[in-house]
C-alpha cells in the first residue's frame, strides 16, 4: 500500500498527516506540483534483477513512458540488499532535470522538501512518482533494500544527483521507523 507521510520540520520524528488513499495522495502532491500515479510495467522481475532482463521485459513500457514524460535518458535502479559501492541516496539531493520514479517491484520511499514540508511517499509496485527539477530529495530503501524501478530524466545531466550537504534529512524517520 502506497503511504504518503507529510513532516513539519520542527517535529521530524512524527508525521502530521498520513494518508494511504491512492486519490488523496495524488491530490495533496498535485497540490506541490508533484504527479503520484500508477503504470504498468508487464514485467514478473524481482529487485536484484539485471538491466539487460528488465529491459527485455520492459521495452514497450519504457518506451510508453519515455514518450509521455519528453524522457532522454534512463537507469534501471536495482537493489535486493546493500549496495556500498553505490552513491547513498539517503543523503539529500537535487537533479537537473525532472525525475520519473516507476516501481516495478519491491519499495522505496521517496522524501521531498516542498513548501516548508517534507513528504515521504512510500512507493510500491506500479506507483510512479514525478518529481520536478531541481527539487530537494532523498531516497530510503530501509536497512534491507528491496527495490526495482525505472528512473527516467529529461536530460543525460540530469541523471547525476547533486548532493545538497544538508544532513537534516537524516533526522526524519525512513522507511523502517514509519
Amino acid at each position: 500500500m502506497s503511504i504518503l507521510s507529510v513532516f513539519d520540520p520542527s517535529s521530524p520524528e512524527l508525521p502530521h498527516k498520513v494518508l494511504t488513499h491512492h486519490d488523496d495522495i495524488a491530490a495533496t502532491l498535485a497540490e506541490q506540483g508533484v504527479r503520484f500515479g500508477r503504470w504498468q510495467s508487464g514485467a514478473r522481475l524481482r529487485p536484484g534483477s539485471g538491466a539487460q532482463d528488465v529491459l527485455d521485459a520492459c521495452r514497450v513500457a519504457l518506451d510508453q513512458l519515455m514518450t509521455a514524460h519528453g524522457s532522454a535518458s534512463f537507469a534501471v535502479f536495482s537493489r535486493d540488499g546493500e549496495a556500498p559501492s553505490e552513491a547513498d541516496l539517503r543523503d539529500e539531493h537535487v537533479h537537473d532535470s525532472e525525475e520519473v520514479f516507476a516501481v516495478i517491484s519491491g519499495r522505496g520511499q521517496v522524501s521531498l522538501r516542498l513548501g516548508g514540508f517534507v513528504y515521504a511517499v512510500l512507493c510500491e509496485k506500479d506507483d510512479l512518482l514525478v518529481v520536478p527539477a531541481g527539487t530537494r530529495r532523498w531516497l530510503d530503501l530501509g536497512d534491507n533494500p528491496f527495490c526495482l524501478a525505472l528512473r527516467l530524466f529529461a536530460s543525460e545531466q540530469g541523471v547525476q544527483p547533486r548532493f545538497t550537504g544538508d544532513a537534516a534529512a537524516r533526522q526524519f524517520l525512513g522507511l523502517d521507523e514509519l
